[in-house]
């Protein structure tokens, strides 16, 4: 019965074939930190990421993905739930999911009940701020590994006395080590050998892979830093406070000015943090190829899903801002890539709108298993089928100010992203009332250097964002 419901799946939605349909397809779910939509393979020509170019190259790249949330506990809780955060009532980094819906069903535990094995290496919940859980055991058939620890803590490993880093920045540090001195190369080598020990069992699997970079300190190995010429890189090109804007919309860069005592950048501070964070992303990249070798190795590619995300996006100095927690483009826009069995027009990629919420029914339908209750994201099988293909008319994320918030927010901002348009409104917590409102018009304005809230010509434009609002979010 299930084989045929697998194959029912594929055969029903054109591109989308399996070989094999008697057997169950595994998933490869495989996630970055901080990542922003920055790869070479959509228009970045700085970036090296050859890894994840392929990947895209075999699979689907989604032009247009948007996280729910741009910081990683309320992401990454309503990525693995389906549920968005106002539904989990998730907003801030130390409550965990299950203290809100203690019974709720996550994406691999889903797949464990249905005959999975399910497994968690590397960061993929939330981590150290959550004392408690430590991740979410039921989720996982075996327990987790290296998926809690603070991120400062990722320190150069080696044998003997470590090197002295050659970095000046404080976030930066540049040492001549091998990959598997840090978190990522660590869990790429587990993740080959689970790989492995999977091919062995001969049992469907759900393999969780999440690595803990780009995110900041920005420390990768020093033959990734020499993949760059930093006097050759470009400094943010929109480095200003859009026009216009709310000053709601703002935050104090804490995780890289500092929270209490705010430091004053230097041109060699963000130039020398700019060059850290894309040889992190190639430090990544690298560690991401060793997994999907050793994939194609075991001749496991044309039985696995493979599914590549980031939790949320970050800036480096435009607009003014460093890291997350804003409603900005560049903290919501996500990198998300499906490669899968059969998919035709291989490498196309697609301008449909896409949630990281989504992940959750697609996989589910993907593998053919029974739907899931409670889900409240869109799959997006159609659009793997056909890159032409449309499944929502907007994608939505909220952050609340303050960023960092005790108790409850004063305000919430919650923005809504059409093909054109990201439309914010910013909301007194309590009340509802309406405190600001941003529109950026990307066709015209795709850095959002300007808020054309007021203006008279976009009148039309506000009408139908505020629509989209209402349907999106509760008033």
């Amino acid at each position: 019965m299930k084989c045929c419901l697998i194959y029912a799946v594929f055969c029903s939605v054109p591109g989308l074939s399996v070989a094999g349909a008697a057997e169950k397809l595994n998933v490869l779910f495989i996630a970055a930190d901080d990542l922003r939509a920055d790869l070479r393979c959509m228009g970045n020509k700085e970036v090296l990421t050859p890894n994840l170019d392929a990947l895209a190259a075999s699979g689907r790249l989604f032009n247009k993905a948007y996280c729910q949330q741009a910081v990683c506990n309320p992401s990454r809780a309503s990525l693995m739930t389906g549920r968005r955060p106002d539904t989990l009532k998730i907003w801030d980094l130390p409550t965990h999911f299950r203290h809100r819906l203690p019974n709720v069903v996550t994406l691999p535990q889903h797949f464990m009940k249905q005959g999975y094995f399910t497994q968690n290496i590397g960061k993929i919940y939330h981590n150290w701020r959550q004392d408690k859980e430590k991740g979410d055991a039921p989720s996982w058939s075996v327990p987790a590994v290296m998926h809690y620890a603070p991120h400062h803590s990722d320190r150069a490993k080696v044998k003997g006395k470590a090197p002295r880093s050659i970095s000046k920045d404080p976030k930066c540090f540049c040492k001549d080590v091998p990959d598997e001195a840090y978190f990522d190369g660590r869990i790429a080598s587990l993740a080959i050998k689970a790989l492995q020990e999977r091919k062995e069992a001969g049992k469907p699997f759900f393999l969780a892979v999440g690595f803990w970079k780009p995110h900041a300190p920005f420390n990768a190995p020093k033959k990734y830093w020499e993949l760059y010429d930093r006097s050759k890189l470009s400094p943010p090109p929109n480095p200003e406070w859009p026009r216009d804007a709310p000053r709601i919309a703002w935050h104090n860069s804490r995780e890289i000015l500092g929270a209490a005592k705010q430091r004053k950048l230097t041109r060699k501070s963000v130039m020398e943090m700019r060059h850290g964070y894309l040889a992190a992303i190639s430090y990544f990249d690298a560690q991401l190829g060793r997994v999907l070798a050793e994939l194609d190795r075991l001749g496991l590619r044309e039985k696995t899903v493979v599914v590549f995300w980031s939790d949320h996006g970050f800036h480096l100095g435009e607009q003014t801002l460093w890291a997350k927690t804003s409603n900005f483009e560049l903290d919501a826009h996500v990198p998300l890539i499906f490669s899968t069995p059969g998919m035709k027009r291989r490498g196309v990629k697609t301008d449909a709108l896409a949630e990281l919420l989504d992940l959750y029914p697609t996989l589910v339908e993907l593998c053919g298993l029974p739907k899931a209750e409670g889900l409240e994201g869109t799959s997006l099988v159609p659009v793997l089928g056909n890159p032409d293909s449309r499944v929502k008319e907007a994608a939505y994320t909220q952050h609340p100010r303050p960023a960092y918030f005790t108790g409850a927010p004063d305000v919430m901002g919650r923005s809504v992203r059409t093909n054109r348009y990201r439309y914010t409104e910013w909301r007194n917590f309590k009340t509802g009332e309406v405190v600001a409102s941003e529109l950026y018009d990307h066709q015209k304005d795709p850095l959002e250097t300007v808020n054309v809230a007021g203006a008279a010509a976009s009148a039309a434009a506000l009408t139908e964002c505020r629509r989209l609002y209402r349907a999106g979010f509760s008033p």
